[in-house]
């Protein structure tokens, strides 16, 4: 994932975390924390729904719910808690539209796939191809179909955001 990619060699790879529906933006990343640094936050990270998680949660982990993922309040810090604890995408049904364009502009990718949120279990080790939308579920010998993202929202994620992206443009005209 770190590094460049080729236009279809772009593989997010790792465990997977499950959870239900309806995981809201306070159970992602709880108020109290928002005030906090960037790793505090991530230190919390999906504490309201699973306590264990930022111990259990390993680089390039790939957290997998069910429907209306990030629903709730429209703030930033749910998934920027996700991508400084490390996860490396979300794969949902489907999700909140202000979580999923929130997760977009901070680098985290997001996918949607009713086959694998409804298939997947707590710990099946996924390879995610996100120019096709295939994710390969390593451990059940499986593939499902899910929402691809367009090869420049992938140089948005692979540049680490958008705002890191627009930095990245800036520096290179200034020479």
């Amino acid at each position: 994932m770190k590094g460049g990619f080729a236009v279809g060699e772009y593989i997010i790879r790792g465990r997977a975390h499950k959870y239900g529906d309806n995981i809201n933006t306070d159970l992602i990343s709880p108020a109290q924390y928002m005030e906090l640094s960037y790793a505090e936050m991530a230190a919390h990270a999906m504490e309201g729904v699973d306590p264990d998680f930022p111990k259990k949660v390993r680089p390039g982990d790939i957290i997998v719910a069910g429907k209306n993922f990030g629903s709730g309040s429209s703030r930033e810090t749910a998934p920027i808690a996700l991508k400084h604890a490390g996860v490396g995408a979300v794969v949902a049904e489907f999700f909140a539209r202000i979580f999923y364009r929130n997760a977009i502009n901070i680098g985290l990718p997001v996918i949607e796939s009713t086959a694998a949120a409804a298939q997947v279990n707590e710990g099946d080790e996924l390879e995610i191809y996100p120019l096709t939308g295939v994710i390969k579920n390593i451990t059940q010998n499986t593939e499902y179909r899910g929402s691809a993202l367009p090869a420049p929202i992938l140089e948005l994620i692979e540049a680490g955001g958008l705002v890191r992206q627009l930095e990245k443009q800036l520096e290179k005209r200034r020479g």
